[in-house]
């Protein structure tokens, strides 16, 4: 009996020597090219990875889904919820454990080979923890196995409006998602958006133009509207500069969502907003700009319309409002 438990200690020490070394083996491999500052606790985690390679791209790196909260010439910052981007958690006694891959995805054109971290973030079960559930009142819309939503939200877009009236030159946080559930991972995107008076769109109705031609924010051209760097892959963030169409009166903005292959962006699926004294910007991947050359002229395809309901993705039509726009002046 004791030969046997002795053999298995053995065994033990073995296992763990060899965790024990690999671990080691991963620190120093990110000891010679980047550190990386791993901060975590119940609810959030903020991961800091500081790139020492010149020729790292910073918004290519992924937190599982998540995009950088916030980038820098060597540095991506991920401050993130734990019940976001793909956490794995595993609740074992008084401790939980969440793990993640910090992966960067390369350009074609990169010198450095895409490459994956992995990020274990693991600390005492508070005594009231319990999983948080975040569920912000949107219009909501379904398609099959995806959930759509859509919602006006506050200035740093961490939960819903507390108001539908927005003076005049300020600016509408708005944000899209779709609930993927077992859906391959896909983008969401924002085909077109138009601005009404009117609930149902009809023949008479005014209209004003704010993303047209498969995704260019063709508002980011007359104001500073803009996309937000994505959190994840699966939402997407505008920030629309009020505009004088309809003022004082109730205005619903007329949105084509699309769930996408995230492989297969293309002139005809994208998202992409004009940067002043630079130009047309992809939000999704810089390195790939030249698919927005088209907002200037007529973004077209020969990729028949039918992919659309096929295993690349789906659309889905939705209105947001009302809401209205309040001139200060008057």
């Amino acid at each position: 009996m004791n030969k046997t438990k002795h053999s298995d200690d053995n065994k033990c020490s073995v296992m763990m020597a060899s965790i024990g070394a690999l671990l080691l083996s991963l620190v120093a491999a990110v000891s010679v090219y980047a550190d990386m500052n791993l901060d975590c606790g119940p609810g959030f985690v903020t991961l800091v990875w500081t790139e020492r390679r010149s020729q790292a791209d910073m918004s290519l790196f992924r937190l599982g889904n998540c995009y950088p909260t916030s980038l820098s010439a060597r540095e991506a910052v991920f401050s993130v919820d734990v019940n976001d981007c793909h956490f794995k958690r595993l609740v074992t006694g008084n401790q939980i454990t969440y793990t993640n891959d910090l992966v960067y995805i390369s350009s074609p054109d990169s010198h450095i080979a895409p490459f994956t971290h992995l990020v274990v973030c693991a600390y005492e079960r508070p005594k009231d923890w319990y999983p948080t559930i975040y569920d912000p009142v949107f219009n909501t819309y379904g398609e099959g196995a995806l959930v759509f939503h859509i919602g006006l939200m506050n200035d740093d877009f961490s939960g819903p409006a507390e108001s539908t009236s927005f003076p005049l030159g300020s600016f509408i946080p708005i944000m899209a998602s779709v609930e993927q559930k077992t859906h391959q991972p896909l983008l969401l995107l924002l085909e077109e958006c138009v601005a009404s008076t009117t609930l149902e769109l009809q023949p008479g109705s005014r209209l004003y133009s704010i993303i047209t031609n498969k995704g260019c924010l063709v508002d980011s051209k007359v104001a500073r509207s803009q996309f937000k760097p994505r959190q994840k892959s699966s939402e997407i963030h505008l920030s629309l500069q009020t505009f004088r169409f309809a003022l004082g009166e109730e205005v619903f903005i007329h949105c084509q969502l699309v769930a996408w292959d995230p492989d297969l962006l293309d002139h005809t699926m994208k998202a992409c907003h004009y940067v002043k004294d630079y130009g047309w910007e992809l939000l999704d991947n810089p390195a790939y700009n030249h698919l927005c050359d088209c907002c200037e002229s007529s973004c077209k395809s020969r990729r028949r319309r039918n992919t659309i309901s096929g295993n690349h993705g789906i659309m889905q039509k939705a209105v947001l409002g009302p809401f209205t726009i309040t001139d200060v002046t008057s």
